[in-house]
């Protein structure tokens, strides 16, 4: 047989060499191209490819986290569903789909478009989170306020809601915001108002594009209809409720040991990361012109006084401040403050 080779023992694949002897034609085959390109090709396709991870930004929600923020939006789903099913008199049901730490502009760009965008003011932080769904779904809810069969508006995706038809579905969601609140009161105070709404996702700039946020997604049946819904929250004052709430650490002596060693050996490796250390003197403002018509021979005044340490900084943060040397043949620099809060 020629241009193949074939493995019929299966048991004995440990016993075959890494290399069979090359044929007549010179045809080569090792075992690892028989073996290890299927585990590859699994590999890839149960999307086990690696993924960059940035330290400045983790967007990864600790287990333990993520679990006790599940509970907390299932209990919000469970009230959700009852309101509606209260308010509009038809068997509804809100189930929460996921939950996930995103950035604000990743969430932003999976919306569809148009939207019904409510943006809600969160009184303890000042902020805003975003209630989002259907602009069709909100429509039906008004068709089932006024004693109608929930048919909602065919057209309702190129158009906005009508002052009348905001006013019945704020009440709405107001409730519902309030049953956000009252899920959470175990985690953290969160109280929400219904601020605006608007219909076009890409345009609601609530919090800054790379801002993490935690997003809960539902999905909203009302009778035979199922419509898809969305809860932002910003991931910041969350997130440290969520920790200081699971600060009575539940694990036993094994993890806990797991853990520490786990993070010793994460600082360690932190400790040998490479960094880029530069010394530059305090930034100058120039104009346009001054630096298209620069030629050679002319001076730029520099805005740094003669006597004023140089910025030492790494990665465009300044933590030190040092003094101009030299060491031997090359110039050198002397700390001489170090600033006790680099940002």
């Amino acid at each position: 047989m020629t241009g193949r080779a074939e493995i019929r023992d299966v048991s004995a694949r440990r016993a075959i060499p890494q290399q069979s002897r090359a044929p007549a034609d010179g045809l080569v085959v090792t075992v690892q191209d028989a073996l290890v390109a299927p585990v590859a090709e699994h590999s890839r396709a149960r999307g086990l490819d690696p993924e960059p991870y940035d330290f400045r930004r983790p967007l990864t929600l600790a287990r333990e986290h993520a679990r006790l923020l599940e509970v907390t939006f299932e209990r919000f789903a469970r009230q959700w569903g009852n309101q509606l099913t209260a308010r509009l008199r038809v068997l509804s049901q809100v189930t929460l789909a996921d939950v996930a730490l995103r950035v604000y502009d990743e969430y932003l760009q999976g919306l569809p478009s148009p939207s019904a965008v409510v943006l809600c003011s969160v009184e303890q932080t000042r902020q805003t989170a975003l209630l989002q769904l259907p602009v069709e779904c909100a429509l039906v809810w008004v068709d089932y306020l006024f004693g109608g069969a929930g048919a909602g508006d065919e057209s309702a995706g190129a158009r906005e809601l009508t002052d009348i038809e905001l006013t019945l579905v704020r009440d709405i969601w107001q409730r519902t915001l309030d049953d956000l609140g009252y899920a959470f009161a175990a985690v953290t105070p969160l109280e929400l108002r219904v601020r605006s709404v608007q219909y076009q996702p890409q345009f609601v700039q609530a919090l800054g594009a790379a801002d993490a946020v935690v997003v809960a997604t539902f999905t909203i049946q009302l009778g035979e209809r199922v419509d898809r819904a969305t809860v932002m929250l910003p991931a910041e004052h969350l997130l440290a409720a969520v920790r200081q709430a699971d600060e009575g650490d539940a694990r036993d002596d094994d993890d806990r040991r797991a853990a520490a060693t786990a993070h010793a050996q994460l600082e360690d490796v932190v400790q040998d990361v490479p960094l880029d250390v530069a010394v530059r003197f305090a930034p100058l403002t120039v104009q346009p012109r001054q630096i298209a018509d620069l030629a050679v021979g002319d001076v730029l005044p520099l805005a740094h006084p003669a006597a004023r340490p140089l910025q030492v900084v790494v990665d465009q943060v300044v933590v030190a401040h040092a003094a101009v040397g030299s060491s031997r043949t090359r110039l050198a620099c002397r700390v001489v403050t170090l600033e006790e809060n680099p940002s």
